[in-house]
C-alpha cells in the first residue's frame, strides 16, 4: 500500500515514515509539510492513504480533518488516518460528519505502538474504520452517557440502519440497500436517536454520536 504522510515537524514526519517503512506491505511514497502540499501530493502521487497531523500550517487547527473532507470528495478511495495529540470531541466529530468509512483517528500517543498505526493504515486501506479508544470515551463522557448502555433497546431494523449509517450512507442509500422507503428509514433513525438521547442535538452531531456509540459496542 501507497502511504503519504503529512507533518509540518520534520521530525515527526520522518519518525512515520520509518515505522510504516519497516512493514513489508506499506511504501511511504511521499511527505508534506502543511495542507496544501498534502493535497498536491495526493493529486500527483495517488497514494492508497493519507497519514496526517490535524494541525499544520497555514491555521495550525483542523488542517488535517479540513483535508480529510476535501479528500473524500475528490479521492473517495484514499483512506486517511488523522492523527492528534489531543482528544478533542470537536475535531473527531467534524472528521467523521460524512462516514466512518476510510477513516482513523489516532492520538500521537499510539506512535509508541508502531502496530497500531501500521493496523489503522490497513483497516482504512480497505475501507474500514479505527478511532482511538480514548476519543470514543472522551466523546461518550461528554454526553454523561456510559457506552453502549441504550444499543440494547434498538430493534433489529434499528441496528441495521445504523450499521448502514456508520458506512455514511445517506438516507436514500439506506432505503434502497434495504428494500425501504426513505420514509421508514427516518422514521428508524428518530427513534434511535431517541433512544440513544440524542434528540436535542443538531443533525450531523446525533449521526456522528449514534455512530460512536455503535462503534464502542463493537470494537
Amino acid at each position: 500500500m501507497r502511504v503519504v504522510v503529512a507533518d509540518d515537524s520534520l521530525l515527526v514526519r520522518e519518525g512515520v515514515r520509518a515505522l510504516l517503512s519497516d512493514q513489508d506491505d506499506l511504501s511511504v511514497i511521499g511527505l508534506a509539510a502543511d495542507h496544501d502540499e498534502l493535497l498536491s501530493s495526493v493529486a500527483q502521487l495517488s497514494p492508497d492513504v493519507v497519514v496526517t497531523d490535524i494541525c499544520m500550517p497555514p491555521t495550525n487547527t483542523d488542517e488535517g480533518v479540513r483535508a480529510a473532507l476535501a479528500l473524500r470528495a475528490s479521492h473517495p478511495r484514499v483512506g486517511v488516518v488523522v492523527l492528534s495529540q489531543y482528544d478533542d470531541p470537536a475535531h473527531s466529530t467534524a472528521l467523521l460528519q460524512d462516514g466512518v468509512a476510510g477513516r482513523a483517528y489516532l492520538l500521537k500517543e499510539r506512535l509508541a505502538q508502531p502496530g497500531q498505526l501500521a493496523d489503522a493504515v490497513r483497516a482504512v486501506a480497505g475501507g474500514g474504520s479505527v478511532i482511538d479508544p480514548r476519543i470514543v470515551e472522551t466523546m461518550l463522557t461528554a454526553r454523561s452517557r456510559p457506552a453502549g448502555s441504550a444499543l440494547r433497546h434498538l430493534t433489529a431494523r434499528e441496528r441495521q440502519v445504523l450499521s448502514e449509517m456508520a458506512t455514511g450512507a445517506n438516507n436514500s442509500t439506506i432505503a434502497e440497500r434495504l428494500f425501504v422507503t426513505v420514509r421508514a428509514v427516518e422514521r428508524h433513525i428518530n427513534s434511535i436517536f431517541a433512544k440513544l438521547g440524542l434528540a436535542e442535538e443538531g443533525e450531523t452531531h446525533r449521526r456522528v454520536g449514534a455512530v460512536l456509540l455503535y462503534l464502542a459496542e463493537r470494537d
